[in-house]
């Protein structure tokens, strides 16, 4: 599942619109052949590891394209200065015109399912998340020319919108699962750990007047599951918010997933 606010022209009567699209996605992995050196200056050089990705998500009631995104997964080994443990990096470019390095931590694995915290796309105001701003179209029953309607809803529950990982835990209904291990990478430089950041196109960013919608903030959690049984991995699901600025308003822009291996052909 996908939401997210957009901009549009105030004079339509609205600063805003609520995409809501329910989706299918794929994830293709490759490993990268061969050590990733990294040269140190302060310290010895490191060794790095690592997967090429391409993420390609379709809205499953429209069967129109949505997003595609290139990127890299890296192993990073602990490291003395800056003095951190083993770390990963999620870097990413989106074509709409930004580019992401997100950094962060790969928990042990743990018995048993996720504890999958609620997800919420109540917008706020930029730099204050506990100023929370409702607005109507968070509400399926109010009438509103300025969200998703018609069949692009087709299957969308208030439950859904209002807190979107239910999808994952409703997805996880009726299985057992043995263990999970956590990955948690974010673009705050401090949180869960030092590095990453954001780049936006001249548009994006905007000028004097603002922004047309930078993206400040991305974050995510991949839990990487066993159902019982399974000699491996078998269940992948992830929640990821992105935090748009414009107007003076954070609006997150949250997308959700749970995705199974194909054999490769």
């Amino acid at each position: 599942m996908n939401l997210i606010w957009r901009p549009t022209q105030p004079a339509s009567g609205s600063d805003r619109f609520l995409e809501i699209n329910l989706t299918t996605e794929t994830i293709e992995f490759d490993v990268i052949p061969g050590d990733i050196p990294n040269r140190g200056l302060l310290q010895a050089d490191l060794t790095m590891t690592g997967l090429r990705y391409l993420q390609q998500v379709t809205d499953s009631n429209l069967n129109a394209g949505l997003h595609v995104e290139p990127g890299l997964w890296l192993n990073i080994p602990a490291t003395t200065d800056p003095a951190l443990p083993a770390t990963i990096a999620r870097l990413a470019t989106i074509p709409h015109g930004t580019s992401i390095v997100a950094q962060g931590i790969a928990n042990p694995p743990t018995a048993g399912p996720p504890a999958i915290p609620a997800a919420s796309i109540t917008p706020f105001s930029i730099g204050n998340p506990g100023a929370l701003l409702q607005f109507p179209e968070q509400t399926l029953a109010d009438q509103t020319n300025f969200r998703t309607s018609g069949q692009g809803l087709t299957g969308v529950t208030q439950e859904m919108v209002s807190n979107p990982n239910s999808v994952l835990t409703n997805a996880l209904t009726g299985l057992t699962i043995a263990s999970t291990v956590i990955l948690q990478v974010s673009t705050d430089d401090a949180t869960p750990i030092l590095g990453g950041g954001v780049a936006n196109t001249a548009f994006l960013q905007g000028g004097s007047d603002g922004p047309n919608a930078v993206v400040a903030r991305a974050s995510s959690t991949f839990w990487l599951q066993t159902t019982q049984g399974s000699a491996q991995p078998d269940l992948l699901q992830y929640s990821q918010t992105v935090l748009l600025n414009f107007n003076g308003v954070s609006w997150p822009h949250v997308s959700v997933a749970t995705l199974r291996p194909t054999p490769t052909p």
